[in-house]
Formats: structure tokens, C-alpha cells, sequence
């Protein structure tokens, strides 16, 4: 899988806690990406296997709102996203971007 921005985004997100579900605005919010752009990306991860999505088992009507897609990533997601992070961060110039902000996961802080 080609690691883009996005990408790189995306999996810091869910990578900061890979045991915590997340829903679309969520990670909008956590990566500052528009949903034109985090869609295609969840997709993406999807596709390869890396992503789990399952919808909210609510009633639309009683909630008040609509049922909420939830993201998480798989086994092979966490072990690939933190391979991926991890060349992402070698190949990256020393002092571009700043690495300080992701903690423990080594999540960029773009």
C-alpha cells in the first residue's frame, strides 16, 4: 500500500488507540482531513485487509440521528501501519515533520 499523507494520517489516528473504534467525524476531527479526502482513504485501508468497519447496532429514529459507521484497525492493520510509520519515519529528513506529538506510536505530528 502507497503511504500517503492521508494515509500516514489515518493510521497515527487509529494507531494512538488500536483498540478504540472510531466513526468518520471522529477521525475527521483527529486528522483534519475533509471527508472528500478520509473516505477513499478508509476504503483504501479496507481493501488491504488493514481496516475493520461494522456499523452501530441502533435505531436511527430513537438515537435521533443516524447509525454511525465505526473503524478499527485489524491484527495485520496495527503490525502494518506501525511498519509503515516506522519507514515513513527513515526516510523522512531529521527535524521534517515533527514526531513529538504521537507518543509511544511515533505518530507524525503533520
Amino acid at each position: 500500500m502507497r503511504i500517503t499523507i492521508p494515509v500516514a494520517k489515518v493510521l497515527a489516528a487509529l494507531l494512538a488507540e488500536p483498540g478504540v473504534e472510531r466513526y468518520g467525524l471522529d477521525l475527521m476531527r483527529m486528522t483534519g482531513l475533509p471527508s472528500g479526502t478520509l473516505y477513499p482513504v478508509l476504503h483504501r485501508l479496507r481493501a488491504a485487509g488493514w481496516l475493520a468497519a461494522d456499523w452501530e447496532a441502533i435505531d436511527p429514529v430513537a438515537a435521533g440521528r443516524p447509525a454511525r459507521r465505526y473503524y478499527r484497525l485489524t491484527a495485520q492493520g496495527v503490525a502494518e501501519a506501525r511498519r509503515a510509520l516506522a519507514d515513513l519515519r527513515a526516510v523522512i529528513p531529521e527535524g521534517r515533520p515533527s514526531w513529538g506529538a504521537g507518543g509511544a506510536t511515533g505518530a507524525p505530528a503533520w
